[in-house]
């Protein structure tokens, strides 16, 4: 197993860069307004002015919480990358929060990360026998001391042979004096995309924050790619041959906003076929479909339309309280599910409902949002799950916990079924979960199946 510092550097976070655009801060701080979803502790934008200068502003909270008219002049530059942060227990605090800005006598840089580095623990060992000091527990500071080491080397090349050593999930955007790199791992777990905005350029962890700005998505960033930005535009150098397209297929079910095109499929397409095909895979008799909202909404509404339930809104969320599967600890979980739903009897009253939700991690929130239908009168609820079951943690950047505490590793359908107090239980097949992006040749699944993409891999099979 991990240890506490390991799991602790877990993360889903969010990035977001412009380059060449006016008033670069106002809009990172609306790309990262957009990708809030990905990660609500903290939140920093990094600019660079015309001579040179990196101007910096970090906080704990939300975006609208740490960032104000007055804090986003202060940011000049055209120029500039921002990022939102969740952590788990052991990885929070100011110290943790990106970018990340370092000088060094080869060039100041900032840097930002989305995603989890799997063999963190061998590289800081030897960069710290090496004499590096670290200012964080994050393991994206490891990419920094990494590129610092080879500071007689063109910076692109100090970067691909960074990059070589890492394995993992990672999405990097890397801010020079006069450029940004936006980096992109060889397995494709984690997404990045560029877009144009005038003369200029953005990337961002999805494209639901290019719309917000007025930008036009131009092309994702290729696994194994580096994508340099500057006054010559666009230029690719690929730091490894050895790449594949294993997209997370939780970006599809769970983090991405519907609204969200990943490697040209649409987020809400993609969940509303999952839930027609949870319909074909597992059929019941109803008199109607609720999904937990939001990001089972698309699901049901396809699970509906394929089996003519109709679809009604019987759960309410609140809009003032955050995802419970982002919150960092199961006390806070459990106190989010009953503030965060509230079930309208007069539309489940009597009724035999299918719920449709996107997965059950540890089984807390689903039995308490079925124990809430039935106090509102439901005489059946039906569990469909869109996703197949977790099973096994991930080591790539999202808080899937450890495979004890994965509900679905200790028990079979029938008995989680029970664990919930549903009338039945079914999920969907991993198959089906890859036929629902049409078209594509794989994901990784490896919190469904045990199969980790990646060649380093630590002790993580010793639960």
């Amino acid at each position: 197993m991990l240890s506490e510092l390991n799991r602790g550097l877990h993360e889903e976070c969010g990035v977001f860069g412009v380059y060449n655009v006016p008033d670069a801060a106002s809009l990172i701080y609306y790309g990262i307004h957009s990708l809030q979803h990905r990660g609500q502790e903290g939140c920093g934008i990094v600019t660079v002015d015309n001579d040179g200068t990196f101007n910096r502003k970090r906080g704990l909270g939300l975006i609208s919480e740490v960032f104000n008219p007055e804090i986003l002049r202060s940011l000049k530059g055209n120029m500039g990358i921002g990022h939102v942060r969740y952590s788990t227990h052991g990885g929070g605090g100011l110290d943790n929060v990106q970018p990340f800005y370092f000088r060094h006598k080869s060039g100041n840089f900032a840097l930002a990360h989305n995603g989890n580095i799997v063999n963190s623990k061998q590289l800081s060992d030897m960069l710290e026998d090496r004499g590096c000091l670290f200012h964080s527990t994050s393991d994206s500071e490891i990419l920094a001391h990494l590129i610092k080491k080879n500071d007689e080397t063109p910076r692109i090349t100090a970067i691909i042979e960074a990059l070589r050593m890492l394995e993992g999930a990672f999405a990097f955007l890397i801010i020079t004096e006069n450029r940004i790199y936006a980096c992109r791992d060889k397995n494709g777990l984690r997404p990045l995309s560029i877009g144009t905005l005038g003369d200029g350029y953005v990337v961002s962890s999805e494209t639901c924050a290019f719309e917000v700005i007025g930008a036009t998505f131009l092309r994702d960033v290729e696994p194994g790619e580096i994508v340099c930005i500057d006054s010559h535009g666009l230029r690719s150098n690929f730091y490894t041959e050895a790449t594949q397209s294993n997209l997370c297929a939780m970006e599809y079910i769970y983090f991405a906003r519907p609204d969200s095109d990943l490697e040209g499929c649409n987020v809400h397409s993609y969940r509303k076929e999952s839930g027609r095909l949870l319909w074909e895979q597992s059929p019941v008799e109803a008199d109607i479909v609720i999904g937990v909202p939001d990001s089972s909404l698309s699901a049901a509404s396809g699970f509906s339309e394929a089996s003519g339930i109709p679809n009604e809104m019987g759960l309410v969320k609140s809009k003032y309280v955050g995802r419970t599967f982002i919150m960092p600890s199961q006390e806070l979980r459990e106190m989010g599910v009953k503030l965060k739903l509230s079930a309208v009897r007069s539309v489940v009253d009597g009724k035999r409902v299918v719920l449709i939700d996107d997965s059950i991690v540890r089984g807390t929130t689903s039995r308490r949002i079925v124990d809430l239908l039935r106090e509102s009168g439901a005489k059946e609820v039906h569990v469909r799950i869109a996703s197949p079951a977790l099973t096994h943690p991930c080591f790539y950047g999202v808080d899937i916990p450890t495979r004890e505490e994965l509900i679905s590793s200790r028990l079979n359908v029938d008995e989680l079924c029970k664990a919930i107090h549903a009338d039945s239980l079914a999920f969907l097949s991993v198959n089906s979960t890859l036929a629902a992006a049409k078209g594509r040749a794989n994901m990784c699944f490896a919190c469904f199946t045990g199969h980790y993409p990646t060649d380093t891999f630590l002790e993580t099979e010793k639960f």
